[in-house]
């Protein structure tokens, strides 16, 4: 079994878990910032690449594209009723004020992170760096509209 489809496969086999686990806001979140910030860590190598830090190659740019792309399914569950307050964290209250708008926001992210994983597999630098920096505007977007200091 190839690495990348084991850790989507162990955290895929974490959600089922997880979602059981949310019992405490504490529980959620934890597994919203977990699931963030092993997105982040995939995304900053194909940012790197993107800017010229790293060399370009296309098979550790769609390792990491798809990465992101299961990734960014997963911290949206965990947006429950109540868990803003449990454990240090950065959710603004419009998530919950605004939950359309940030349901929308959650959405573009994904279908971007979609996008980008097929620009990973053109093999064509220009059109994956391109896809690299609508992922990171629409990530960008959603930090300035719903990400604010940390609270307890």
């Amino acid at each position: 079994m190839k690495p990348r489809h084991f850790a989507v496969l162990l955290l895929g086999s974490l959600c089922l878990p997880a979602l059981a686990q949310f019992q405490t806001a504490e529980s959620a979140i934890k597994y919203r910032q977990g699931a963030f910030s092993v997105m982040a860590a995939h995304y900053s190598r194909l940012a790197m690449m993107a800017q010229g830090i790293q060399p370009y190659d296309t098979k550790t740019a769609v390792e990491n594209a798809e990465l992101v792309t299961s990734l960014s399914r997963l911290p949206f569950q965990a947006f429950l009723p109540g868990s803003e307050k449990g454990a240090p964290n950065r959710a603004k209250d419009e998530i919950w004020k605004e939950s359309a708008k940030f349901k929308a926001a959650a959405d573009k992210m994904m279908g971007d992170a979609s996008k980008l994983e097929a620009a990973a597999r053109s093999g064509d630098f220009e059109v994956m760096r391109s896809a690299v920096g609508i992922v990171g505007r629409s990530c960008k977007s959603c930090h300035d509209d719903f990400r604010g200091s940390k609270r307890e």
